[in-house]
């Protein structure tokens, strides 16, 4: 156990800025001003330290195509080699949506053969972004059906319109979640209440979701459609004056402790804790407590 979270802790110790040539798809983000598709875009001023995945494929409702896999899969590996990145923010440029689900048009020129394989891939990439070593919030302004909310559900926060709707249909076409639907909601709302929303393909709203721990903020909606993405971005601000160390530990202390009885779990935590023990960011936060001043970690 110690030795699993001494290697994670390696990975995060040794991040390291981006090359130019990751970076090259990567660019400053101005509200209004994205036109691709899928897109990664680093904020900065205030907002410095997040990153956006951007989702603006208003014909298809962002539906989850090849490409919309590959332009994650790329968000990823940014994301896991910058470490001036603190959280990354999934949100949508399509008005009173954030994902459809399954591109089932893609899927319909699709041989059966090939079906299963493109889901697997999906999947994995999901796993992937649970797993990137820095808070995920999903900003779910719109609408997020099947795959899109399988996303939401694969990240570390949910933030929802009151009005925005979301649920796992996929019974509907007579098959199943295939995204780590089946398991990352029974893990969030509880056994019974993930078979009833499975079971019936059931559309909630963003203040239902909340109400039965789906999301963890349900914020009414403004004038521009974007309240999702600013509270968001309020959550961001408030992570990134915190160690991304201490983040990165805590997470993969929640996440792998949460799949195992309480007693490993607890030593899960305890490897964490005693590998941050090891770093600047420690000492510096205590300096900046005894100094009185606000602390400046910088993730070593």
């Amino acid at each position: 156990m110690m030795a699993a979270c001494g290697s994670f802790f390696s990975r995060i110790i040794n991040r390291t800025t981006t090359p130019s040539s990751v970076l090259k798809f990567v660019r400053p983000y101005t509200v209004g001003e994205v036109n691709e598709e899928f897109s990664v875009r680093l904020l900065d001023g205030e907002n410095k330290g997040t990153c956006l995945f951007v989702l603006n494929k208003p014909q298809t409702k962002n539906a989850i195509s090849v490409s919309f896999v590959d332009k994650l899969e790329e968000c990823l590996h940014t994301v896991r080699h910058n470490n001036e990145i603190r959280t990354l923010i999934l949100k949508s440029n399509v008005p009173r949506t954030f994902c459809a689900g399954a591109d089932l048009k893609e899927r319909l020129k699709m041989k059966e053969s090939e079906v299963a394989p493109k889901v697997a891939r999906m999947r994995s990439v999901v796993t992937a972004l649970s797993e990137l070593p820095v808070a995920v919030i999903a900003a779910m302004d719109g609408l997020a059906y099947g795959g899109g909310l399988e996303i939401a559900l694969a990240c570390d926060i949910r933030i929802a319109a009151n009005d925005a709707k979301m649920g796992l249909v996929e019974t509907r076409l007579a098959i199943i979640p295939g995204g780590g639907g089946t398991q990352r909601l029974p893990r969030l709302v509880g056994i019974g209440k993930a078979k009833e929303l499975i079971f019936t393909a059931k559309v909630l709203t963003g203040a239902e979701a909340f109400d039965i721990g789906l999301v963890e903020h349900a914020v009414e909606q403004n004038d521009e459609g974007n309240a999702a993405f600013l509270k968001s971005l309020e959550i961001a601000k408030e992570i990134g004056t915190k160690s991304p160390i201490s983040i990165a530990s805590a997470k993969h202390a929640i996440h792998f402790g949460m799949q195992a009885d309480i007693a490993t779990g607890l030593k899960v935590e305890e490897a964490c804790y005693s590998q941050t023990l090891k770093t600047e960011d420690r000492i510096e936060g205590l300096k900046a407590f005894a100094e009185k001043r606000a602390p400046v970690y910088k993730g070593r």
